[in-house]
C-alpha cells in the first residue's frame, strides 16, 4: 500500500515536465500559424522554466529534513535567482572588460552571486545538513539559469531580419537541454561543501569551500569558453597557410568540411567532458559530506 501511494509523489517531476513540454510544443505550433506576439511572452516563460522548475521538484524529493519546505524551495529558486542574475550583472558590468581572463571572470562573479543569495536566504535554518545544501543549491542555479535564460531566449528573438520565432525556438531548446548540468549543477556542489562545516549560528569559510569555489567558477568558465577553445584548436590542428593570412588582414575564412567536423566535436566534446567532472564532483560531495576542513573565516549569523 504504501509504495502504491510513494510512487505517484516521486513521479510528480515527471508529470509536470510532460505537461509543461506539452504546453510549450502547443504554444510554437499556435504562435507559428497565427503570429501573435501576445504568445511570446507565454512561450519565453515556458521553454526558459520547464527544465530548471522539473530538476528542482526531483531533487526537492531528496531533501534531508523538514526544514527544506516547498516554500523556502519557492523562495530560492525565485528570490535567490533574480539576486543572482541582479548582483552579477552589476560586477560584471563594472569590473569586467573585454581580455583573455574574461570568461574566469564572469565565472568567479557568476558564483560568488549565486553562494551569497544562497547563504541570505538560508541563513535562519537550524540545521544546515549537506543534502540540505545540495538541494538549496541547486534551486538558487536553476533559478539563476532559468532567469538568464528567459533573457537569452528574449534577445535572440530580435535579429538583422526582424523578429526570428525560430531563433527563440532554437535557443530555449539548447539552453533547456544543457540546463541540468550549468548553473544548478555548479551551486549545488557548493551549496554541499558550505552546509557540511556550518552550523546554526554561523556559516564556515573553510579551505574545502574555497577550493570548492575556485574549482567551479573554472568550470564555468570552460564551459562559457568552449566555443572559442574548440575554434582556436581546430585552427591550429588544421588551419592552412591561406586561413592564417585571411586571419591576419581581418578575415573570416571559410571553414572546410573537416574543420567544421572537428570543431563540433570538440566543443560537445569539451562540454560533456565538463559535465562529467562536474556531476562526478556532486556525487562525491555528497558522499563525503562530513569531512572536516581547516576554517578560515566563521561568518556570524544574526537573526
Amino acid at each position: 500500500m504504501y509504495e502504491a501511494t510513494a510512487r505517484p509523489r516521486r513521479r510528480h517531476w515527471l508529470r509536470v515536465f510532460l505537461t509543461g513540454l506539452l504546453l510549450w510544443i502547443l504554444t510554437v505550433v499556435v504562435t507559428l500559424a497565427t503570429g501573435n506576439p501576445n504568445l511570446i511572452p507565454t512561450l519565453v516563460l515556458l521553454g526558459s522554466f520547464l527544465v530548471p522548475v522539473t530538476f528542482v521538484l526531483w531533487a526537492f524529493g531528496r531533501r534531508h529534513s523538514g526544514e527544506v519546505t516547498a516554500e523556502l524551495l519557492f523562495s530560492t529558486f525565485v528570490t535567490g535567482g533574480i539576486l543572482g542574475v541582479l548582483a552579477a550583472s552589476l560586477l560584471e558590468t563594472y569590473l569586467l572588460h573585454p581580455s583573455p581572463a574574461f570568461f574566469l571572470g564572469v565565472g568567479l562573479i557568476e558564483e560568488a552571486a549565486k553562494l551569497a543569495a544562497l547563504a541570505f536566504l538560508t541563513r535562519h535554518l537550524a540545521h544546515k545538513y549537506a543534502a540540505d545544501g545540495l538541494v538549496l543549491g541547486a534551486s538558487v542555479g536553476f533559478g539563476f539559469a532559468a532567469f538568464e535564460s528567459a533573457g537569452y531566449a528574449f534577445t535572440a528573438l530580435f535579429t538583422e531580419r526582424g523578429l526570428s520565432l525560430m531563433q527563440l525556438v532554437q535557443t530555449e531548446l539548447l539552453r533547456g537541454l544543457l540546463a541540468p548540468v550549468g548553473h544548478g549543477l555548479w551551486t549545488a556542489i557548493l551549496g554541499g561543501v558550505l552546509f557540511s562545516a556550518s552550523g546554526r549560528r554561523h556559516f564556515a569559510l573553510t579551505w574545502r569551500l574555497l577550493l570548492s569555489y575556485l574549482g567551479v567558477a573554472v568550470l564555468h568558465a570552460l564551459w562559457d569558453s568552449m566555443h572559442s577553445i574548440a575554434l582556436l584548436v581546430t585552427l591550429v590542428l588544421t588551419g592552412t597557410p591561406y586561413q592564417f593570412a585571411l586571419l591576419e588582414r581581418g578575415y573570416e575564412p571559410q571553414p572546410t568540411a573537416a574543420q567544421t567536423h572537428l570543431f563540433t566535436v570538440l566543443s560537445w566534446g569539451g562540454l560533456i567532458l565538463i559535465s562529467l567532472i562536474a556531476l562526478l564532483w556532486l556525487r562525491a560531495v555528497a558522499r563525503k559530506a562530513d569531512r572536516e576542513s581547516p576554517m578560515l573565516w566563521r561568518i556570524p549569523i544574526t537573526r
